[in-house]
């Protein structure tokens, strides 16, 4: 056999090689970097240390919902019976406005929500991930709907929808973050 012939088999069965053993690598989205024997998460609902009502309960269901979509992990929502639980807190949400109107009005806000997350594996007592201030971003429009007030009257409730529609999608992007982070070892 030629030394061109020896080359190119050589090239061929390393190729062939790391096609069919994989090379450690994995698609955003599709890695997973816990033990196998992790089968089971509990996921209580999240504590809330702020004054926004039923945050933590609605970050809690995303998250959920979010690693239901993401593994073939059974997930319950308390600790009892799971290999690893996830426990965490919702420390802190500000509100501020990042953008203002020729009056002088607030036309845009960024809210962040700030948690204490910690994945735990409950047979070694040991912490498989933590993140104790992790923290997520939304901006929105403090659009407002000026009603035939000659005054210009703004009407507060189109600001509150506004809010509530970021705090949802806020509470989305937490849930990928905290669920890309584990599975993917960020």
């Amino acid at each position: 056999m030629s030394l061109r012939h020896r080359r190119s088999l050589v090239v061929w069965v390393v190729g062939v090689s790391m096609a069919s053993n994989g090379c450690g690598y994995a698609l955003a989205g599709r890695g997973n970097f816990l033990p196998n024997y992790i089968q089971t998460i509990g996921i209580p609902t999240f504590q809330n240390h702020t004054s926004y009502f039923a945050l933590a309960e609605l970050v809690t269901d995303k998250v959920r919902t979010e690693f239901i979509g993401r593994g073939n992990y059974k997930i319950v929502p308390e600790a009892t019976g799971a290999d690893a639980v996830l426990i965490g807190a919702v420390t802190n949400v500000t509100i501020v406005p990042t953008n203002f109107s020729a009056e002088q009005q607030a036309s845009r806000y960024t809210i962040t929500v700030t948690a204490n997350i910690q994945l735990r594996d409950v047979a070694k007592d040991t912490v498989l991930w933590t993140n104790s201030s992790l923290s997520v971003r939304e901006e929105y429009d403090a659009t407002s709907s000026l009603t035939n007030d000659p005054t210009g009257f703004v009407d507060p409730s189109t600001f509150f929808n506004q809010e509530t529609n970021a705090v949802e999608r806020v509470s989305t992007e937490f849930s990928r973050t905290v669920v890309s982070a584990i599975l993917e070892a960020f």
